[in-house]
């Protein structure tokens, strides 16, 4: 659906809109399926006075407001460049996804104060069978939002939106572990819902490591090496092109971008131009969430028919 034929601007902008489009539909219907989650779990919490339900309704909370933030940049991600900023605005999902590094490391800190403060001050629970049922509730909201985060993010190039429903995955297990709690509690041992609390909060801190590297990396423009493997084998495959000397990719949001520059033989620069543009479509194919390569040919000095080939001429895309 979203490789460009052409190649050309109208087609990458469409693909980067069509993109964007999919990201604002995945943010908002997460949103909504988790806060319905956090609503019914925080009523059998004021029910039964679980520590263990609240830090999973907390953490639950904090993963839907993740959505406001991704849903912003999803917009901002639309609009067109600007003088000021000649890159678009893809970069603000990036930073959306700093914000959501520092929402779940709070709610992992009110998560684990809460867990402490029931260890200090134990309380008798009641209604188990309602904090067991909400517990499965969880696990079953977090489920559904990870399946189609990660399935839309994937599909767009989005690593905040991935990043986003890899977390909500583990958090469905540490809904589980709410359940679990309720078990130690049946079975007697009345502070396994307190010391859950703690083992969901150390869970929400581990899983938060993994979304530093992600988003870091894309702020620091790491890029994925099968990305870059891909990337040369289409471009050292086009007809023509005898070696790929040097290849950049970065991603700015959801979108590539990047410089490359191949090697041709001695021949006239119309020449060389055609076999640029034959290696910008098939990088276009191996790559569907490119917007813009600039392509440099390297050849020889003159060519019998008389046109001098450029030593170094470059084919931008935009």
């Amino acid at each position: 659906m979203f490789v460009p034929h052409t190649h050309d601007a109208a087609d990458s902008v469409d693909d980067a809109l069509e993109a964007s489009e999919h990201g604002v539909r995945a943010v908002k219907i997460s949103l909504f399926m988790l806060l319905g989650t956090t609503v019914l779990q925080f009523i059998v919490v004021l029910m039964s006075g679980s520590v263990a339900l609240l830090a999973d309704t907390i953490h639950n909370f904090s993963d839907a407001m993740t959505a406001v933030p991704l849903w912003i940049a999803f917009l901002l991600a639309r609009r067109p460049a600007t003088r000021r900023y000649t890159y678009g605005f893809g970069r603000a999902e990036d930073l959306a996804g700093l914000f959501i590094v520092v929402v779940v490391a709070l709610s992992a800190v009110v998560a684990a104060w809460q867990s402490i403060d029931r260890l200090l001050n134990p309380q008798p629970l009641q209604n188990l069978w309602w904090v067991a049922a909400a517990g499965l509730v969880g696990f079953a909201g977090n489920e559904a939002v990870a399946i189609y985060r990660i399935r839309i993010g994937r599909k767009i190039g989005s690593a905040a939106l991935v990043a986003d429903g890899v977390h909500a995955r583990m958090d469905g297990f540490t809904s589980l572990a709410v359940v679990l709690g309720v078990i130690g509690v049946w079975a007697g041992f009345p502070l396994a819902d307190p010391i859950v609390g703690l083992l969901i909060a150390a869970a929400i801190v581990i899983l938060l490591w993994g979304t530093v590297r992600s988003i870091g990396r894309r702020l620091m423009d790491g890029i994925e090496p099968d990305l870059v493997d891909r990337a040369r084998s289409a471009l050292a495959s086009t007809p023509g092109v005898d070696a790929v000397p040097a290849l950049q990719l970065r991603w700015i949001g959801h979108r590539l971008q990047g410089n490359a520059s191949i090697q041709v033989a001695d021949m006239p620069v119309s020449a060389a131009e055609q076999i640029a543009a034959d290696a910008r479509h098939r990088l276009g194919h191996a790559l569907p969430n490119l917007d813009g390569i600039a392509i440099r040919t390297t050849t020889g000095s003159v060519h019998d028919g008389g046109d001098l080939a450029r030593s170094a001429s470059s084919h931008g895309h935009d």
